[in-house]
């Protein structure tokens, strides 16, 4: 071990002075010496060896010990490259990445790794913005000061970009957390041509384990981006989509970091400083222009999300006009021109909202709310009085009615009756 790393290690407080003493095998005499020969020439790095002069770039040994201290006490935790960042911004650190990452791993703080192993070939980008979006879920412990909590960050990436379209927390990777991502990008961006994803559940039906997907049986989402011409493509290994795996370890490194330092614990803060604060910063950072100039987006402006994303299942109506969806029950009324619905196989579907209607083609036989209960459309304003009737004008009925009723002319009694005292007409 160097003297200067030492040094180091006695000033972040890992050593002190005579321990770092007895490991040099000097007297506390000499290392007060070098100690200060170091606070007068800076650390290693800022001496020019060649004439064995002080750098005029030194740094002050106090804004070292800041620094340091500024690591070991409140950013321990973030790496290298995020801290120097931070460092950068909120406390006025001028260091280069490369003197502040010597600096703390010769105090023994920050751990030098290995290399990375052999030289590997990643996959092209996409050309155009837009051609292919990552769809993937990443379930982590985001909060620190909360472990127990282990939230699903569902985010979509940009292939041509690596611009983050969407990233929100949800308590599972469900088909219904997965229609309000795909919902959001494609109100905010347009339509994308493929979608990649993992053979999760929600994704693919995989007949055999690790084997190919099934793409004739359909999932909701299968179904939803067959209705938008989406083509859904699987992956069969994370190195596959490294892209979106390198996205996931960037957020669970930064994000959790963030959160911790300010303050948040419940998953509807988590989503405010995403939506508000981090993706802007991490698309400012982390995204690359596209090769191609074109956007590959088709707008769909106009397009009415419950068209587009819902579950669907089929059921059957029992005798009492009545259909279960996922223990709930759900009566159907009266429908026009039919005595009973009893045996027609109609289609149960949910919405985003959690709100739910009953379909048999293109016909509603029912709207109803998150727990079953009956939605009723409100009457046309005009076709009601002030007390909620129907208002109606007694006068001009009765005035209708004399116009359009006809009465029959009346024979005097006695001819009726064929009276002979009834008078005669004249010849």
């Amino acid at each position: 071990m160097r003297v200067q790393e030492v040094l180091m290690r006695a000033i972040a407080g890992k050593l002190n002075w005579y321990q770092a003493a007895e490991i040099l095998d000097t007297s506390v005499r000499s290392l007060r010496r070098w100690k200060a020969n170091m606070e007068e020439h800076g650390v290693d790095g800022l001496i020019d060896r060649r004439r064995r002069l002080p750098s005029e770039k030194k740094v002050p040994m106090e804004e070292v010990r800041r620094v340091v201290r500024l690591y070991a006490d409140r950013f321990s935790h973030y790496n290298m490259r995020h801290f120097h960042q931070i460092a950068q911004r909120d406390h006025e650190v001028k260091f280069s990445y490369t003197l502040l990452r010597t600096v703390l791993q010769e105090a023994g703080l920050v751990k030098k790794k290995k290399g990375r192993g052999r030289h590997r070939r990643r996959r092209e980008r996409r050309a155009c913005f837009g051609e292919m979006v990552h769809l993937d879920g990443s379930t982590h412990p985001w909060i620190r000061r909360r472990p127990d909590l282990r939230w699903t960050l569902i985010q979509m990436v940009d292939d041509a970009t690596s611009q983050v379209l969407y990233a929100q927390f949800e308590e599972g990777e469900t088909t219904l957390g997965v229609f309000r991502a795909l919902a959001t990008v494609v109100e905010d961006y347009g339509i994308p041509v493929n979608l990649y994803t993992d053979r999760a559940s929600w994704a693919f039906e995989t007949p055999v384990a690790g084997g190919p997907v099934d793409k004739t049986n359909l999932t909701r989402v299968g179904e939803a981006m067959k209705r938008l011409g989406v083509e859904h493509i699987p992956s069969y290994s994370p190195q596959a989509r490294g892209r979106s795996e390198r996205v996931n370890r960037t957020f669970q490194d930064r994000l959790v970091n963030e959160l911790d330092t300010a303050g948040i614990v419940t998953m509807e803060e988590a989503n405010r400083y995403l939506e508000e604060i981090y993706l802007k910063d991490h698309n400012t950072r982390f995204s690359v222009a596209p090769r191609a100039p074109e956007g590959a987006f088709v707008p769909a402006k106009g397009l009415d999300a419950r068209t587009l994303f819902y579950e669907e299942e089929d059921r059957t109506v029992r005798k009492d006009n009545t259909v279960s969806f996922e223990g709930i029950c759900l009566q159907i009324s009266k429908q026009p021109g039919r005595t009973t619905c009893a045996g027609l196989v109609v289609q149960i579907r949910r919405f985003m909202d959690r709100s739910i209607v009953i379909m048999r083609g293109v016909q509603c036989l029912g709207s109803y709310g998150p727990n079953g209960d009956p939605v009723v459309a409100p009457r046309p304003m005009e076709a009601a009085g002030p007390d909620g009737k129907p208002h109606t004008d007694a006068g001009s009925h009765k005035a209708l009615g004399r116009r359009q009723r006809t009465r029959r002319p009346q024979l005097p009694q006695a001819l009726l009756l064929g009276s002979p005292s009834a008078p005669r007409a004249s010849a």
